[in-house]
């Protein structure tokens, strides 16, 4: 029993008990103050009140005021997180639209290597406009190597999921044929060849 209470009280953060702590001041000094008399007189609490109401009347202003600040910073960060995540799908859209072939072939990579993790150059330009776009997500996994510089692991971002369909990055509806095939081994990008056999050049 005490390690579960123990586990509960790691898991309970300092915000979450300054918040709990506020939230209990200012319902217990709203009841003292605005419960009927009668029930006050009851409790035998009445004169207990009177003698220190001012001080539960400021426990009452800065309860309300603490809670009130935690409501308006919530609606704001979902204001924020509302706007942030229109002005990255719009950004998506936008760059969706204006592909150049190195970058959809890039794209299609992840497509034809059926792999939705991809080790790729950092310093390639269609890899950081990607990525500035919100299309690919860094996930880490930095590594150095002599032949061409740093690479790290990335993956199709969620939000741009959606705008990537068959018809944008031009791949042949269905299993493509030899010739569609040969095609799209043309147009992949320079870099992909090398990033995994060079691994052994590691700096």
């Amino acid at each position: 029993m005490e390690k579960v209470n123990l586990m509960l009280f790691k898991q309970t953060s300092p915000k979450q008990v300054i918040f709990n702590l506020m939230l209990w001041l200012t319902l217990i000094s709203a009841a003292l103050l605005f419960a009927p008399t009668s029930l006050m007189q009851t409790l035998r609490l009445e004169l207990l009140v009177n003698q220190y109401a001012h001080f539960i009347g400021l426990g009452l202003i800065v309860g309300a005021a603490y809670l009130l600040t935690q409501v308006t910073n919530y609606f704001l960060d979902e204001a924020i997180k509302h706007l942030k995540g229109k002005r990255t799908k719009e950004t998506i859209e936008k760059k969706v639209r204006l592909l150049d072939p190195t970058e959809r072939a890039l794209l299609r990579e992840f497509f034809l290597q059926g792999e939705t993790v991809l080790t790729l150059p950092e310093n390639e330009a269609a890899v950081q406009s990607l990525l500035q776009a919100n299309i690919l997500q860094y996930l880490g996994n930095k590594q150095q190597y002599a032949i061409h510089g740093p690479t790290a692991d990335f993956k199709i971002a969620m939000e741009a999921r959606s705008h990537l369909n068959r018809q944008v990055l031009r791949l042949p509806q269905g299993e493509p044929n030899q010739e569609q095939l040969q095609l799209l081994i043309k147009a992949r990008p320079h870099f992909i060849h090398s990033v995994v056999p060079s691994r052994k050049h590691a700096a």
